[in-house]
């Protein structure tokens, strides 16, 4: 949000911006040395909610933090009981619990810009992320206020968007991608369909054993504590211009754009100009802000608030995250609010 930053009035930490023209995100450090997380987060709850509702995220810095024991802890109090990975789009590793590695794709590639499970009928509200080795080189994870990206994208296109919605295309292959055992977590079909029926998901069982998915939702949602409209999709994401091009390339030559892994396009399956999604790569990247690891960062989004990505990065690096808050689209009202559950 803009505005003149008024700090709180808290003696035990100082806090200043990552990008101060952006006042985004919210950095908080101790101010002696040796102050654990978890104790000072557990005894300002209500200062860290408000603060990471006003700014979207909240980068702790300088704390003592333990690895995944440490993100856990502070998960459960500040959040509640971390979330499992379901209906997955990424490949990830369990570490402990219910924290996983980051995303595990080659480090040369670039995540884009997303929110977590945005494509979902329920999301987690709370994402956090917690560093334990930086890259040699690169790796920052860029993020952006979904609010301001909203109000970048062009008004005609906006309201296509909310007019048609968003119809995101999957297929799980056992050669290419995610499988649809892990995406789901079970080996059996029945509960991948009773699952499927209860989320508003198509499903087809296609020739060779792989499924196919579809499923349309809503582009823009408000939120529904601070009640802003933010730009909560997996439009950009999924969609096959967002590939590397030699991926983008050898994929399309082989498979028709249905038939990819992974694709959008408006809700009525009408294919999304790739005009419209270099327009919301250019919205996302004119609010993008790179956050540079340390060794003991913890960055604590909302998941609806702020879009995170990854940049290509060299030598090892190891980032950890646990999710929280599940919240759901609200079918009696509509769109426009939801229900947390």
């Amino acid at each position: 949000m803009t505005g003149i930053f008024h700090p709180v009035s808290e003696t035990s930490v100082k806090m200043s911006f990552l990008d101060p023209d952006k006042q985004f995100p919210l950095v908080v450090e101790p101010i002696a040395e040796g102050l654990g997380l978890w104790a000072w987060a557990t005894g300002h709850r209500e200062l860290i909610e408000s603060q990471v509702l006003q700014y979207g995220g909240l980068l702790f810095r300088n704390f003592n933090v333990n690895g995944s024991s440490d993100l856990e802890a502070l998960i459960h109090s500040l959040s509640g009981e971390p979330l499992e990975y379901r209906e997955r789009s990424s490949p990830r590793r369990t570490i402990s619990g219910k924290i996983y590695t980051s995303t595990e794709y080659p480090a040369e590639q670039t995540i884009a810009l997303h929110c977590e499970n945005s494509y979902q009928e329920s999301w987690p509200m709370r994402i956090f992320f917690h560093c334990l080795t930086p890259a040699a080189v690169g790796g920052e994870t860029p993020i952006a206020d979904t609010r301001k990206v909203l109000t970048r994208i062009d008004p005609e296109i906006r309201q296509r968007f909310i007019n048609k919605q968003v119809m995101y295309v999957r297929n799980f292959y056992h050669f290419l991608g995610l499988p649809w055992q892990t995406v789901f977590q079970t080996a059996d079909k029945a509960e991948v369909e009773s699952y499927c029926r209860e989320n508003k998901i198509e499903i087809e069982w296609m020739e060779g054993g792989h499924l196919r998915t579809s499923v349309v939702r809503e582009p823009v949602l408000t939120h529904p504590q601070t009640g802003e409209e933010v730009w909560f999709n997996h439009a950009m994401f999924f969609h096959v211009s967002t590939l590397e091009p030699e991926i983008q390339e050898g994929l399309l030559l082989a498979f028709q754009e249905d038939e990819l892994p992974s694709n959008s396009f408006y809700g009525d399956g009408t294919p999304i100009e790739a005009s419209v999604v270099k327009e919301l790569r250019q919205c996302h990247q004119q609010e993008m802000v790179l956050v540079p690891w340390q060794q003991g960062d913890v960055l604590m989004l909302d998941n609806m608030l702020v879009a995170h990505g990854r940049l290509p990065y060299s030598g090892s690096r190891q980032v950890l995250v646990g999710m929280a808050q599940l919240i759901r689209r609200d079918p009696e009202i509509g769109s426009a609010l939801l229900s947390k559950i």
